[in-house]
């Protein structure tokens, strides 16, 4: 069994290989133009998988592919988040020791806000995302910091979201510094670099290996990827952050993993979520 295992894997990367050499997507490591990529990305899926309307992109893989639609449908009767969103609904709305709660450290209360994230913050030089800021609240407030990938921190991420779901993600790039282009394109830079020891990138399974069978595995599209996180997970069995998703990206490619919000990962979600511009916030969600 390991040994067909290792040949259906390896059929499957010398899939994506072909596809990654072959692709012409119009969206490629040497444009430095943001919306140029952006519009490349939504044409090369509209030819790929000619039908989908761009808005259901934030569907994942459950957009692509009809099998996997009808087997999401029926778990989406009873979404497996539930508990989580009230869960998360109890720890936003709960006091710090001090009095304050996380409304008092967002714009609009915390509410509604999901799809202006991650921003660029130009005092700090860096890329900032809504789980890094929730844990910047605690600290702020005289609390302990959450874990990154799972548990309270994804259940409050989650809460915020679903206030803001149907709110179509609005990521800036600020043109008065340049260092917040050099962030989008540090993350793109990262999306096509090739890693571990399988040598493959983020674009090999998200962009070429779209709907592409890798053993058990679809791999869904990158565009629309962000939107819907926080997800449950069947294979977590649980809530988590998207770079809890990163993290486990990393590992399947056979590298060392980067730490959750780290720079790499926050310039890999700045990117991603821009390509993800126009379409709506779905989160939190539920996946394989």
């Amino acid at each position: 069994m390991k040994t067909l295992k290792t040949f259906v894997l390896g059929a499957g990367l010398a899939a994506l290989s072909q596809l990654a050499q072959a692709a012409d997507s119009g969206f490629t490591l040497e444009t430095v133009d943001p919306e140029a990529d952006r519009l490349a990305l939504q044409q090369y899926y509209q030819k790929r998988f000619p039908g989908v309307p761009l808005e259901e992109y934030v569907n994942g893989i459950y957009a692509v592919d009809p099998a996997s639609r009808e087997q999401w449908d029926a778990l989406m009767e009873f979404p497996p988040y539930e508990f989580d969103l009230e869960e998360g609904q109890v720890l936003f709305e709960t006091p710090f020791a001090n009095g304050k709660r996380y409304a008092d450290c967002f714009d609009n209360g915390g509410i509604g806000i999901r799809q202006n994230y991650p921003y660029w913050n130009s005092e700090e030089g860096a890329v900032k995302t809504l789980e890094q800021e929730i844990n910047q609240c605690r600290e702020q407030n005289g609390e302990a910091p959450l874990k990154w990938k799972k548990g309270d921190i994804a259940k409050i991420s989650a809460y915020m979201a679903w206030t803001s779901r149907d709110k179509p993600f609005d990521i800036k790039i600020p043109q008065d510094d340049p260092r917040a282009l050099q962030a989008y394109l540090d993350g793109k830079k990262f999306f096509y670099a090739k890693r571990g020891q399988l040598n493959l990138s983020c674009a090999n399974c998200h962009l070429d290996g779209s709907r592409i069978l890798i053993r058990a595995d679809l791999p869904g599209p990158t565009l629309g990827q962000p939107t819907h996180f926080p997800v449950v997970r069947s294979k977590w069995g649980e809530i988590g952050t998207l770079h809890r998703r990163y993290e486990g990206c990393h590992r399947d490619t056979r590298s060392v993993p980067l730490p959750p919000q780290s720079d790499e990962f926050r310039k890999l979600e700045y990117f991603q979520t821009y390509m993800s511009n126009g379409l709506v916030v779905n989160g939190p969600g539920a996946r394989k």
